[in-house]
């Protein structure tokens, strides 16, 4: 592992918690580069679907991931049950975690960087400078979640959205490899009952008060 000269930010947590946006909006302010970790495993589920592959199958998806290139993160199919389910899928699988691990390493060694995902500051940068684990309860997860997708038209009952969810989060919990827990050291951000500005209020306080933003 590189020695890290930048900040980084880890931010962690369950589907539809609000990590994205926060981590988006603390990479602008902070002046770092902001990778969704997630969309790596989103895009190579996508393109096992693709070749007509099964995303739980270890080759398979290991392929994917190994073949995978920057341009795959820009895709407008990686939003959505099917490239949820998949991506839970090649998520589980060991050999995929490990191809994908130089990529987010190299992307936050560079520059230091924000990243959001489920595993960055318990594997990818456990020594990283702030760790926030970003979560919000069940229902408002599944009602955010549904928000987003009847936004972009996409029709979907909101009991199947928080069923979809749930065993998303039992998936991610469950598995061997890397499975989704907040860091010893973490600051527990739980989101259910604040607004996108008072989330990313809090969560700024707290990163300042870890890394020295020059």
């Amino acid at each position: 592992m590189k020695p890290i000269v930048a900040p980084i930010v880890a931010i962690d947590g369950p589907a539809a918690a609000g990590k994205g946006t926060l981590a988006r909006r603390l990479a602008a302010t902070l002046g770092l580069p902001y990778l969704d970790t997630g969309l790596l495993y989103r895009a190579v589920g996508v393109r096992v679907l693709e070749a007509n592959g099964d995303p739980s199958e270890p080759a398979t998806a290991e392929a994917a991931a190994l073949s995978l290139q920057p341009r795959d993160l820009d895709r407008s199919d990686l939003r959505g049950p099917g490239a949820d389910a998949a991506a839970a899928s090649v998520a589980s699988i060991p050999g995929v975690r490990i191809a994908l691990l130089a990529f987010q390493r190299d992307f936050g060694a560079r520059d230091g960087a924000v990243l959001d995902g489920r595993d960055i500051g318990t594997v990818i940068f456990p020594d990283a400078a702030a760790k926030l684990f970003v979560t919000a309860g069940l229902s408002e997860r599944a009602r955010r979640r549904w928000l987003e997708l009847r936004a972009k038209g996409t029709g979907a009952d909101i009991a199947t959205v928080e069923e979809d969810i749930r065993q998303r989060d039992a998936k991610d919990a469950a598995r061997a490899a890397a499975p989704l827990k907040a860091a010893a050291d973490a600051f527990l951000l739980d989101t259910s009952a604040m607004d996108a500005d008072t989330a990313y209020q809090a969560a700024l306080t707290f990163v300042r008060s870890r890394i020295d933003t020059g």
